[in-house]
């Protein structure tokens, strides 16, 4: 029996910053991509609220429920075996009291397997994280562009209010959170933070400068049907070539030269 894969925890991501080592962050919504991020050795599979935008084509990230989230956080767990899986909390939850964000994300831990939650907010949300550690639910803190609060932020826009992020940023790390994420954050700013904070940041259009980095899985291979945002780079065309498959087997079949005789059973 093959042995299973060590899986990587918050202990892990704190050496990794100690160290120096780049952490690595992919977003997936199911078996499938969840297993390809994992077998490619990334350090964290992140079950993000974009999949109301990628998975079920909504304009922003506000209709994801907690049902789905858990749906789709399920599925990925059970396909990730080494990596951190996190969950994100959709929104409004956070903003419901600390015991239902406690109660909302202590469902996520228990009905996906995952390893941590990642929930959006300004200080203002400081003392849900605490309560969320306190209660022994690793949370990941996202500050920057927060998509939950596209329509207060103007849209997805760079966010430039130095002091406010690293006020912010400061407030998740000190209330226990075992990284931040960094989103549409000027490098300059983004690298400030990184070097005041003793917890790992993530960067997602923030620069290079970040303790580690995270892309949605379709944007990064280019599955993405839309215009992806600057900070993307693909690395595979994979939209041009499924479409290619998928349009050479409708002429086959039409032609009569599918299925052959290497399909045809019996």
């Amino acid at each position: 029996m093959t042995a299973r894969p060590k899986r990587v925890t918050v202990h892990d991501l704190a050496a990794a910053r100690r160290d120096g080592r780049r952490i690595t962050m992919v977003t997936a919504y199911d078996w499938p991509t969840g297993r390809l991020a994992d077998d490619a050795g990334v350090d964290c599979v992140l079950v993000g609220d974009s999949l109301a935008m990628v998975v079920a084509g909504r304009e922003s990230t506000i209709p994801a429920t907690l049902e789905q989230m858990i749906y789709h956080g399920e599925i990925v767990a059970r396909a990730v075996a080494r990596a951190m899986v996190v969950v994100d909390l959709p929104f409004p939850l956070q903003h419901l009291g600390v015991m239902r964000a406690v109660e909302a994300c202590a469902r996520i831990l228990k009905e996906t397997g995952c390893q941590a939650v990642k929930l959006e907010g300004t200080a203002g949300q400081a003392g849900v994280i605490e309560a969320l550690v306190q209660a022994g639910i690793p949370v990941m803190g996202h500050v920057g562009l927060r998509p939950q609060a596209v329509h207060q932020l103007g849209g997805y826009r760079l966010q430039r209010d130095g002091e406010a992020l690293r006020h912010d940023a400061r407030a998740a790390a000190a209330a226990g959170a075992c990284a931040v994420v960094l989103e549409c954050v000027p490098r300059e700013i983004a690298a400030t933070i990184t070097a005041e904070l003793s917890v790992p940041t993530i960067g997602i259009g923030a620069g290079p400068d970040c303790a580690g980095q995270v892309l949605v899985l379709h944007d990064l291979v280019g599955l993405s049907p839309d215009r992806v945002p600057r900070f993307v780079r693909r690395y595979a065309d994979a939209r041009a070539t499924i479409t290619d498959a998928v349009a050479r087997w409708r002429a086959d079949v039409e032609a009569g030269t599918f299925p052959g005789p290497d399909e045809t059973l019996g």
